[in-house]
């Protein structure tokens, strides 16, 4: 059931990303379907497959800026949960640079293993 309710909003939040198309036409851009395939993946504590797709998804080009920092987002907490901390560092970094406004949510910053990181690169905003 959660997984169903991701994707479907996930679905939905790519439709709104793109102006004047509809869900089918969203979902033909492999940008976004390896990045639906990787939160699918992620949902499913399956990172290996994870991080390919979410990297793939920035690789093939996602056509919203709030896609692309939620890529580099989950392979932050990829990075950060697999101890490799200067990628989970350089990751929300570049979620930063794909979308300004990028932000955890309250309960993602307070993570015991990716909230350090993440408060140390927004300190100096």
């Amino acid at each position: 059931m959660k997984r169903l309710a991701v994707a479907a909003g996930l679905c939905l939040a790519l439709a709104a990303c793109v102006s004047d198309q509809g869900l089918t036409d969203v979902m033909q851009r492999p940008g976004e379907r390896a990045l639906l395939a990787g939160m699918r993946a992620y949902d499913d504590a399956q990172y290996a497959e994870a991080e390919r797709e979410l990297r793939r998804a920035l690789e093939m080009g996602l056509a919203s800026a709030k896609d692309r920092a939620s890529a580099h987002k989950h392979l932050a907490f990829i990075y950060c949960t697999s101890e490799r901390i200067a990628a989970c560092d350089k990751a929300f970094r570049d979620a930063l640079a794909a979308d300004p406004t990028f932000a955890l949510s309250k309960a993602e910053a307070g993570h015991p293993l990716w909230g350090p990181v993440y408060r140390r690169v927004t300190a100096g905003r």
